[in-house]
């Protein structure tokens, strides 16, 4: 038997930061592809991701836009219906890259089995690729470790977040830059930040300065080149950069960003470019890590999360202007 889905795919190309009217639903067969090795899953939510932004529009690590139509790039959290897998069963969960959709057939060996234990999205956030791309940088980059202080950017997002609480459970002390009083709440009362300078306030960079104190040993770099300047001219000596992400850049039309060397030269500054692709293997390091401080409430999350696929075009808009507060989802099941 044949099933339908509903997917969400460009109505248009996104020729600039994507909006909810460059997205629609269609309605497809659920063909059963013949052969082992794959499984029949109905996703549960779908992560939206900075990344996305670049991605739809062809400016992510060389890959090409999709065009419209196509199968839109999105890792969701589903639940295997069927399986032609020994290796996987029915009501097992998974995370794949599905594309936008309520029920799709993958390739088991581009699906990871994850705990049915833990809160079905926690996988796309703390356990997922966030939480992975925030460990990699700290612990294996930065080499993180008890008495550091972190300054990080995009405080509010996941990324930023799991690294100040990464540190926090390490035993350092974690300052977040955020956009706004509510989101430099989150930080500090959510997510146990010792301090969250807001970037729209007046004398910001004086602000965080005195939150730092004698200064930072580990910088996360979120957001571009201006708050990295800041982010340097507030470490100590031989402190550690981890250049992650570059969302004020994004979506810009002029060359890419430019930062001074000069400043890392005189910091002495050991500079970590940040690829999460790279540490997708280790997967199962940073939940054995992780999952125990998530049971124990020491590391968390806040989810905006969007009520079934039509509102998968407005959840992205949403993330790409910033108002998100937490991880952004969209709940499909």
């Amino acid at each position: 038997m044949t099933d339908t889905a509903r997917e969400v795919v460009l109505a248009r190309p996104a020729l600039s930061m994507p909006t909810a009217a460059d997205f629609t639903v269609v309605v497809r067969d659920a063909v059963p592809p013949e052969g082992d090795g794959w499984l029949k899953v109905r996703p549960l939510y779908l992560s939206i991701d900075p990344y996305m932004g670049a991605r739809i529009r062809g400016r992510h690590m060389g890959e090409p836009a999709p065009a419209p139509g196509e199968s839109l790039p999105g890792f969701c959290v589903a639940e295997v219906e069927e399986s032609r897998d020994p290796d996987f069963a029915p009501g097992d969960h998974v995370v794949v890259e599905a594309g936008w959709t309520d029920r799709a057939w993958v390739r088991s060996d581009s699906a990871r089995k994850v705990s049915t234990d833990i809160a079905p999205s926690l996988h796309l956030s703390v356990l997922g690729m966030p939480g992975l791309t925030a460990w990699a940088g700290m612990t294996q980059l930065a080499k993180a470790e008890a008495g550091d202080v972190l300054t990080v950017n995009a405080a509010a997002g996941t990324v930023g977040g799991v690294a100040g609480q990464i540190a926090r459970n390490l035993g350092g002390r974690a300052v977040g830059i955020a956009g706004g009083p509510e989101k430099c709440a989150l930080v500090t009362d959510r997510y146990g930040f010792d301090a969250c300078v807001d970037y729209r306030g007046d004398d910001w960079e004086t602000n965080l300065a005195a939150a730092v104190g004698e200064g930072s040993t580990i910088h996360f770099e979120n957001v571009g080149a201006g708050q990295l300047a800041v982010g340097i001219r507030l470490l100590k000596l031989y402190g550690r950069v981890v250049l992650c992400g570059l969302a004020d850049h994004y979506h810009a039309d002029a060359g890419p960003a430019v930062t001074a060397i000069g400043p890392l030269v005189g910091k002495r500054a050991a500079v970590f470019g940040l690829v999460v692709y790279d540490f997708y293997t280790r997967w199962a390091e940073w939940t054995a890590l992780a999952e125990p401080w998530v049971k124990a409430g020491r590391l968390t999350i806040a989810e905006d999360v969007g009520g079934g696929l039509d509102s998968a075009g407005r959840q992205i808009e949403r993330l790409m202007r910033g108002e998100n507060l937490g991880k952004t989802l969209v709940k499909i099941a």
